[in-house]
């Protein structure tokens, strides 16, 4: 940010801040331009032979299906299990384009962690075996299947309270949202609607679904600022509202923080005989029923300013999985079982017919000894190549001039 961290932009400078932020997140790391440069990979899909891939059954997708958008989600009772959490892309599409884009994700981290491309091929191989294995079994066995690397993010979401949310989100514990690097002041527009939002009956009723609160518990905003957060979504209306539960609003369950954002068009391409919400936060809400049903029923679709947005309350037990260095075992243990969740999530939308049919699919065009179709192998071959050319060229930019790296 060209700013200093203990300040904040004013609502009607934003654009030029959230560009120059996006671009030095992307100049990072490989992993990092493939997570936030998914126009990429569909820029690839669309130049790709439409033979090569098999079209799998019409299903919702996630649509961006990589590591950081897999980790920890709360239900409505406070279970908790590894979903998919961000389904800004989602759409009714081909199974087979979120095995892709999961294969290119693992194998950049599998490069960032300086693992062997042996390695690499034999993580593809089980991401396919793991994705397989949820085909096979209505209700496969994810718990006992978790590897450590993703035990451990579990596990640390498990006993999460608020004040761990605050520190984390807030920096404190105070029913305010400080304003300096992420959280920016809003416009008097944008403060009347979020108003104006949670004055709604639609919005109360999301508030009070969670955490045994009141049905009739008055719902009211104590703060609400715009949030510098994500990478690929930098640019689009994101807002962090802090609301105050029932009469008492310090006691427990009394104060929940709540993520505004805002829906576009999604780039994941929709198979053309199946009908979905035109609203684009309809789009996204639906997705996660579909795909992470304890994400799914947290969130709500509603108009902002004349666009839509989905909301849902950020829970202390939510987490992104952040896997940045892993050892091989690990590398192998997680393409497995996240593959397994991936799958399970395609699989509870197929028939009984569709699952072994698109599995046989799978089981088609194999090498000898590699247990992973070669036109994922050599799908993930070309993203890992067009997109390391393309993160160099968008390093050179950068080093030369922040604002026009793209």
């Amino acid at each position: 940010m060209s700013k200093a961290e203990n300040t904040y932009v004013q609502w009607n400078e934003r654009a030029g801040s959230l560009r120059d932020t996006r671009n030095l997140k992307m100049a990072g790391s490989a992993h990092a331009y493939v997570r936030g440069n998914t126009l990429k990979f569909y820029e690839w899909l669309g130049t790709t032979d439409s033979g090569k891939i098999p079209q799998g059954p019409p299903v919702w997708i996630c649509g961006d299906c990589h590591l950081g958008n897999l980790g920890p989600i709360a239900d409505t009772d406070g279970r908790i299990d590894i979903q998919i959490r961000d389904l800004d892309q989602t759409v009714i599409g081909n199974p087979a384009h979120d095995l892709i884009r999961l294969g290119l994700s693992l194998a950049t981290a599998a490069r960032g962690s300086d693992l062997p491309g042996v390695t690499t091929a034999r993580m593809i191989e089980q991401m396919v075996l793991g994705y397989e294995e949820a085909l096979t079994d209505e209700s496969p066995d994810l718990h006992g299947r978790r590897p450590q690397c993703v035990d451990v993010a579990l596990q640390q979401a498990v006993g999460r309270t608020w004040r761990h949310l605050a520190k984390e989100r807030l920096e404190d514990t105070k029913p305010t949202i400080p304003l300096g690097k992420k959280f920016w002041p809003l416009s008097p527009e944008e403060r009347a609607e979020i108003e104006r939002i949670f004055a709604t009956e639609e919005a109360r009723r999301l508030v009070t679904g969670l955490r045994s609160r009141k049905d009739s518990a008055r719902v009211e905003v104590l703060d609400a600022a715009y949030w510098m957060k994500g990478c690929s979504s930098l640019g689009r209306l994101r807002f962090a509202v802090l609301l105050g539960v029932g009469k008492n609003h310090r006691k427990k369950g009394g104060l929940c923080l709540i993520d505004i954002k805002e829906a576009t068009q999604a780039a994941a391409p929709r198979r053309a005989e199946t009908e979905m919400p035109r609203d684009n936060a309809l789009r996204v809400v639906e997705g996660a029923r579909h795909l992470s049903p304890a994400l799914g029923e947290r969130m709500l679709a509603a108009r902002f300013l004349d666009r839509g947005v989905f909301m849902r309350e950020l829970l202390p037990e939510d987490l992104k999985l952040e896997i940045e260095r892993i050892s091989r075992e690990e590398a192998m243990n997680a393409a497995h079982y996240l593959a397994m969740v991936v799958g399970a999530a395609h699989a509870r939308q197929m028939s009984a017919l569709d699952r072994p049919k698109w599995r046989e699919e799978l089981k088609l065009h194999r090498s000898a000894n590699l247990e992973a179709p070669n036109w994922l192998w050599s799908s993930i071959l070309e993203l890992m190549a067009s997109h390391e050319v393309a993160y160099l060229e968008h390093c050179r930019k950068y080093a030369a001039n922040p604002e026009l790296a793209a």
